[in-house]
């Protein structure tokens, strides 16, 4: 699975070509390394989880670029952030494009930083773990949507064939705990992890961070700072709601998704692939799955993510939402394998509120794609061909 040639490298290639940095940011373990060293294969690497590395960054950080005339892929950026400004002065004067290839899987860190020193000079690419194309080209007809779900996509379980619920647990004990540790002053752990585990029982729900905190014993802002580092270390996204041109009362509050499903059923207790098809949360995992695949497309093509949902108060929905400027796509996400008429209903009423024109999709848990009632129908395999 590491020879896997990830769906962004085109766009990274092409950002190496225009920018003289790229970055590329994503959670823990989402491959950026190895993309970076498969699509960079001349560039000299270093990584700055290495301590003498670091050191030697901080101390003489013009000594330590100045090893690098051609450039250099260097990993986990955010590790020393001041080394930004001395990469700006470094490819100002050499004004030569593709020169520094740089990762970092914090966005608190990272962006404040290249705010500041790399504006305008940066490509700023979103890696995510695999796609399900990626992870399964090979054998997609084979693929049963409960294991996909219950296995999630993290590179790492599929180059090394782990357990799912192992890696999970050493990828929050490792990652996850140390990394959100060392970004905010967590007194109580153990708080934290009932409040890991209590998003995972949200996802795919409209946020509610007063009932969060409440069921976890923390107060609202705690909630607040927790949820925003968690977005930050792309472990969860939350999906905020579109309401352009519409004067109805309208939900407002952001819907929360895990951006893996394997991370989530590993925090839901989910042990074993079986245990899925009779779960009560097996639609919100599936809703979570399109969601994250829906996302990853958009990255991979170097899209922003202009992705909303639409409720109002009288339970009127529809799932996601993406605003292509002159035109709108309507997404409804239903786990059932077979196609019901009502699922079409909130498609229905959103296109008779909308005034700009609207494509419609219904995503279903099913294999089959066809159009039915001027709607898309695709199955849950095929979202990447949407």
């Amino acid at each position: 699975m590491t020879s896997i040639r990830r769906n962004i490298s085109d766009k990274v290639l092409a950002y190496a070509s225009q920018y003289p940095v790229v970055t590329i940011t994503g959670p823990r373990q989402s491959g950026k390394t190895t993309l970076c060293k498969m699509i960079f294969p001349e560039k000299a690497y270093i990584s700055l989880e290495d301590l003498d590395e670091r050191r030697f960054a901080k101390e003489d950080p013009r000594g330590f670029l100045n090893r690098f005339p051609d450039g250099a892929i260097i990993d986990e950026i955010q590790r020393e952030p001041d080394l930004m400004s001395y990469i700006q002065t470094l490819v100002d004067e050499k004004n030569k494009a593709g020169l520094f290839i740089l990762t970092g899987s914090q966005q608190f860190d990272l962006m404040e930083t290249m705010t500041q020193s790399l504006a305008g000079r940066s490509a700023i690419v979103n890696l995510l773990p695999l796609s399900y194309d990626e992870a399964y080209q090979n054998n997609s007809d084979k693929t049963v949507l409960d294991e996909v779900l219950f296995k999630g996509f993290y590179p790492r379980i599929f180059d090394k064939n782990l357990d799912p619920s192992e890696a999970m647990q050493f990828y929050v004990n490792t990652y996850v705990e140390r990394d959100l540790r060392r970004l905010i002053n967590i007194k109580d752990l153990s708080a934290f992890e009932i409040f890991l585990k209590l998003c995972a029982g949200r996802t795919g729900q409209i946020l509610n961070l007063s009932s969060l905190g409440n069921d976890c014993g923390v107060n609202h802002n705690t909630v607040k700072s927790w949820i925003s580092v968690l977005e930050a270390s792309f472990i969860i996204k939350l999906l905020r709601p579109y309401y352009r041109n519409f004067n109805k009362r309208l939900i407002k509050a952001p819907k929360l998704y895990f951006l893996d499903t394997g991370l989530a059923s590993f925090l839901l207790g989910i042990t074993k692939a079986d245990q899925m098809f009779s779960h009560p949360l097996k639609g919100a995992i599936f809703e979570t799955y399109v969601f994250s695949e829906l996302l990853k497309a958009r990255y991979n093509r170097g899209k922003a993510d202009n992705l909303y949902y639409f409720r109002d108060s009288k339970g009127n929905e529809v799932d996601v939402i993406c605003d292509n400027g002159n035109s709108l796509s309507q997404i409804e996400i239903k786990s059932g394998q077979t196609v019901n008429s009502d699922y079409f209903k909130g498609l229905e009423y959103f296109s008779g509120l909308s005034d700009i024109p609207v494509e419609s999709s219904l995503i279903y848990g099913g294999t089959q794609s066809y159009t039915r009632n001027n709607v898309q129908v695709v199955g849950w395999q095929s979202i990447s061909e949407m």
